[in-house]
């Protein structure tokens, strides 16, 4: 029997926004989380970019793995390309992710960021990373709001980000406002 299963590693770890069987955290290996998509939609626009997370490779990344239905995947995967490929700056590939409860290994789709799109950053210097999370703001928000949400999550998750977590101390400690998104 065919599994179909899908690895988070941002706001689908908390919010998937599809239906799932089972949901267990998991490790992909070969890429790692990163602030190294400039937002054009969600949080900053072409004029003044955001940042975004994607999967860039090198290292690992703890994630989350959901396991949905047979029946359900054709709608679920329409649901996250819509989500996903906004500006098409993600290519979805199927990937090996290792479940950390069972330590089985299974295949995932995950998005991982085009190198060759337009709107990869690349490595950004610390400087550069905390102007342009505090400038950018999109239709979802401000990036501020949405990388302070995204640490509080991984905090909650047990999950430890070295890179969002300096940023967050570059950031301050009432960085992000009330309405957080």
């Amino acid at each position: 029997m065919e599994q179909f299963w899908v690895f988070g590693y941002g706001s689908l770890m908390w919010r998937p926004g599809f239906a799932y069987l089972v949901s267990e955290p998991a490790r992909l290996y070969g890429y790692h989380r990163s602030l190294c998509v400039y937002s054009h939609v969600h949080r900053g626009t072409p004029e003044e970019p955001g940042l975004v997370l994607g999967l860039d490779r090198g290292g690992s990344c703890h994630g989350m793995a959901f396991q949905v239905a047979p029946e359900a995947w054709p709608a679920t995967i329409d649901y996250l390309r819509a989500r996903e490929q906004a500006t098409s700056v993600y290519l979805e590939r199927q990937k090996t992710v290792r479940l950390l409860g069972s330590g089985r290994t299974v295949p995932a789709i995950a998005f991982l960021v085009d190198r060759a799109h337009r709107q990869y950053a690349g490595t950004l210097e610390d400087e550069e990373l905390e102007r342009l999370v505090r400038r950018g703001q999109g239709v979802s928000g401000h990036c501020v709001d949405y990388v302070m949400n995204t640490l509080s999550h991984l905090r909650e998750m047990k999950i430890y980000d070295p890179a969002l977590e300096r940023l967050a101390l570059r950031l301050g400690p009432h960085a992000a406002s009330s309405n957080s998104s």
